[in-house]
């Protein structure tokens, strides 16, 4: 917005046109799901399609809390993001510190190849994965949804690269009043650290909330799905209720939307300030 404040007039007005389209356009599918989750049912089939319902009506959030137990697929999921993204954050921090901070043998060595490792995609370690949880005993519990979340080589990466500008003469000061590595992390690190764990914890739980793949592949009992898992087999069994499926869609959106909103001044700050160079 500064850079435009700095353009002319003639110049800065087209810029803001074009803006406010793409924002409606972007807008447009949110507003459109939430306007169908309040329409009678068969009403967003019908010819020309309806932008806002005649009727508004509650009776598809009903119809998913007292019938389809969707109660429960929220509680799941909630549950599973909140202790993926706390545990998630700790390890994430403590690995970062670690290879931003402390000297030990191969750990330039170490983390390459941990960067290395982010070109090959997820899913080619799904099955590799799958079959050391089924020999954990695993399978069908929410622990194994929540290990492989425990960690992860972009967060590891996101914390060291901020953890490299807190100055070392602020840790050797530290360590010479007596303190211990494990005290310096949790009393100083930490807190300097705090915009790019906030930023993790977003990224943390809007990926472990939206994930639909893997609880797919490792939950089997339909009570411990989370919503996505849930929301695509309310699509195989409600195909043709449009407006009870945008409601379920609503139901999963809303609350990383509002987490988005509540926490985008910590999340852009720490990308801000997360791009140290070496």
């Amino acid at each position: 917005m500064k850079v435009l404040g700095r353009l002319h007039v003639g110049t800065r007005l087209p810029l803001l046109v074009i803006m406010a389209i793409l924002v409606a356009l972007t807008l447009f599918p949110l507003l459109w799901m939430v306007s169908v989750s309040f329409m009678p049912a068969l009403e967003a089939s019908q010819y020309p399609p309806r932008l806002v319902p005649a009727s508004p009506t509650l009776e598809h959030y009903r119809v998913l809390f007292t019938r389809l137990d969707m109660a429960r697929y929220l509680f799941n999921s909630t549950l599973l993001a909140a202790v993926v993204t706390l545990l998630s954050v700790l390890f994430n921090a403590l690995a970062g510190y670690a290879f931003a901070k402390l000297r030990f043998t191969g750990r330039d060595r170490v983390f390459h190849t941990l960067l290395s490792a982010m070109v090959v995609p997820g899913q080619v370690g799904m099955l590799p994965l799958f079959l050391m949880l089924k020999q954990l005993g695993l399978i069908n519990t929410y622990a194994g949804v929540v290990v492989p979340g425990m960690a992860s080589i972009f967060g590891i990466f996101l914390v060291r690269q901020y953890a490299l500008s807190i100055p070392d003469s602020l840790l050797d000061a530290a360590r010479i009043d007596g303190a211990s590595e494990g005290r310096i992390f949790w009393s100083l690190v930490l807190p300097l650290c705090k915009p790019i764990l906030v930023t993790l914890a977003i990224f943390t739980f809007m990926g472990s909330w939206n994930d639909f793949m893997w609880p797919l592949i490792i939950l089997t009992d339909h009570k411990m799905f989370t919503l996505p898992v849930a929301l695509a087999n309310l699509l195989g069994e409600h195909a043709q209720d449009t407006e009870l499926m945008m409601a379920g869609a609503v139901l999963t959106v809303l609350p990383v939307l509002v987490l988005f909103l509540a926490m985008q001044r910590h999340y852009i700050e720490g990308l801000v300030l997360g791009s140290v160079k070496e």
